[in-house]
């Protein structure tokens, strides 16, 4: 398979996940287990953008290994633009994915709705445009 193919097919996975997101977020006031939801489709979410995005860069002709040289480098390309942003979003994930405690939740759930989620949504509407 092309990597300009794979990068496609990539994206339709990205797409579904960040509907799913997009629609968890919409809850106001969540339940426990509403906000738990929102925090695994936060992870699955920023899992298959960055895959997509280490992709794309790949079509382009870029080399990128980890999620940090992929960030740096769409990044550097323009195709995000809040760089920090995508780095804490790095690093959360990371902690939620090994933890889990209500204060914790309570402050990804903000973050996710404040930052992450128009980070990921912004991402979103660059790639949907190359489609």
């Amino acid at each position: 398979m092309d990597k300009e193919t794979r990068w496609k097919q990539r994206f339709m996975n990205f797409d579904k996940a960040f509907h799913t997101l997009e629609r968890t977020v919409a809850i106001e006031n969540p339940s426990e287990a509403e906000r738990g939801g929102l925090i695994q489709f936060f992870e699955v979410a920023f899992e298959l953008s960055w895959k997509t995005l280490k992709d794309y860069l790949e079509a382009g002709g870029f080399q990128v290994k980890s999620p940090r040289d992929v960030l740096k480098q769409a990044f550097q390309s323009g195709i995000i633009q809040d760089g920090h942003a995508w780095m804490e979003a790095l690093d959360d994930r990371n902690l939620t994915a090994h933890t889990y405690n209500e204060e914790t939740a309570a402050k990804i759930d903000r973050l996710i709705r404040e930052k992450y989620f128009p980070a990921i949504a912004a991402l979103y509407e660059t790639l949907k445009k190359e489609m």
